[in-house]
């Protein structure tokens, strides 16, 4: 029996392909093993969003020649389709690099009876017009399964390589869609993350007269036991019908997750972001009035080139005062062939550095009253998993507020009703009613 071994870094999108994967191996009568073991196979699916996700790829591939120098390596993901050559100059022993536009030929070259040699399976992904099929049977030890419906990016933001490593936007036929949802609810899911690489352009590319917010409406509906929790969502698609949808059906969540990236117009506008600060501001305060519990999350990208002090406070100030309900903060990281990685006045590291922890404060108190206003409510949980060590649940209301509390680990995977009762150190304790 060949061992695979698969590591996966980045986004939803690149977890749901490595799921794809490690189906078709388990389906080929393959044994999947932990990355850290000895296997015949590593797969590799790396990322390149920043410099830090291109080291930590290179790492991956340095530790799977150590781990096991005879085994085959398959290399593919954002980083692969970017920086080729790189990984090449990592060793001299054979690699087979499988570009994002062929991630359907991942599984067949790493099976193929023939020595793997040096195989580069990479071609233009932007001229892709198609998106790759990668059908997924189970994703392991996840409660929640992700659904990838879309792939590509036509925004062309200043700072993100992602159009260039991804191609253009490509959306999945709506068969496929409500095939792959069908699966997942055989095997017993009760949440699915709807995800892709710019979500919001669902549907264009297709002539089936679908969008994001018919495809919710009609996966809500056609399956009404299971929670459908959309990942990402640009300023600019947030609609009239989306927010209808937010506050009129049950079995989609109320969270809504809303990059902004900064606060302020001139660093919009070098960012090529296609809206403004109070352009935001409306969006939030139109989702905070049609669902008052939902949670409102958003990306914010400290210290990009020309970023002043005042621009940095401009974001702060916007967030202090808008209800939205935690921050995931990056600082800006330089990616060659972007027009961002040639502008004048990139910001020094140790003042992105007292941005981004300025702002992570932000976020810490955001979170902490977001929390503290929902204590003594009951909430729909989805049991994550049981921590062997506390011996607690743990799991994540409708609006994504993590909680914990007793009850036996066969739960795992169910939703059940628990109360909030206190906050301490940022963890919310519950109980089960």
């Amino acid at each position: 029996m060949i061992k695979i071994a698969i590591a996966t870094l980045g986004c939803k999108v690149n977890q749901f392909e490595s799921a794809s994967f490690a189906s078709s191996f388990a389906e080929a009568g393959c044994e999947l093993v932990p990355f850290s073991s000895p296997a015949d196979v590593y797969v590799i699916n790396t990322c390149a969003v920043t410099g830090r996700a291109g080291q930590q790829s290179r790492q991956l591939i340095r530790r799977a020649l150590k781990t096991n120098p005879a085994a085959r390596l398959v290399i593919t993901g954002c980083y692969a389709q970017m920086a080729p050559q790189n990984i090449l100059d990592l060793t001299d022993q054979p690699l087979c690099l499988v570009g994002n536009g062929n991630k359907h030929l991942v599984v067949p070259a790493a099976l193929a009876e023939n020595p793997c040699e040096l195989r580069i399976l990479m071609d233009n992904v932007g001229r892709k017009k198609e998106i790759t099929p990668l059908p997924v049977t189970r994703f392991p030890d996840r409660t929640r399964a992700f659904l990838r419906i879309q792939d590509g990016c036509n925004n062309f933001c200043s700072y993100c390589i992602v159009p260039y490593t991804r191609g253009r936007s490509r959306s999945l036929p709506l068969a496929q869609v409500l095939e792959q949802t069908a699966t997942f609810a055989s095997q017993d899911y009760r949440e699915i993350v709807i995800t892709g690489i710019n979500v919001g352009k669902y549907g264009q590319d297709l002539a089936e007269g679908v969008n994001l917010v018919s495809l919710l409406a009609k996966l809500c509906r056609d399956f009404p036991g299971i929670r459908f929790r959309l990942s990402s969502v640009e300023p600019t698609e947030v609609d009239e019908p989306l927010l209808a949808l937010l506050a009129g059906q049950q079995n989609f969540m109320p969270h809504l997750h809303i990059p902004l990236q900064s606060g302020d117009d001139t660093v919009l506008r070098n960012m090529n972001r296609r809206y403004r600060a109070a352009d935001f501001s409306r969006v939030v305060e139109l989702v905070h009035q049609a669902a008052p519990h939902a949670a409102i999350g958003c990306d914010i990208l400290s210290g990009f080139p020309g970023e002043t002090d005042a621009a940095h406070a401009n974001t702060r100030d916007l967030l202090a005062g808008l209800p939205v309900t935690y921050l995931h903060v990056f600082p800006y990281s330089r990616r060659t062939g972007t027009p961002a990685a040639a502008m004048p006045d990139q910001v020094p590291t140790f003042a992105k550095n007292e941005r981004v922890a300025a702002l992570r404060d932000l976020d810490r108190c955001k979170r902490e009253a977001f929390s503290r206003r929902h204590l003594g409510s009951r909430q729909r949980i989805l049991v994550e998993r049981h921590n062997s060590k506390t011996g607690l649940l743990q799991g994540f209301s409708e609006n994504y507020l993590p909680v914990v509390f007793e009850g036996p680990a066969e739960l795992a995977g169910t939703v059940v009703t628990v109360r909030l009762a206190r906050l301490t150190d940022g963890v919310i304790f519950g109980r089960m009613t």
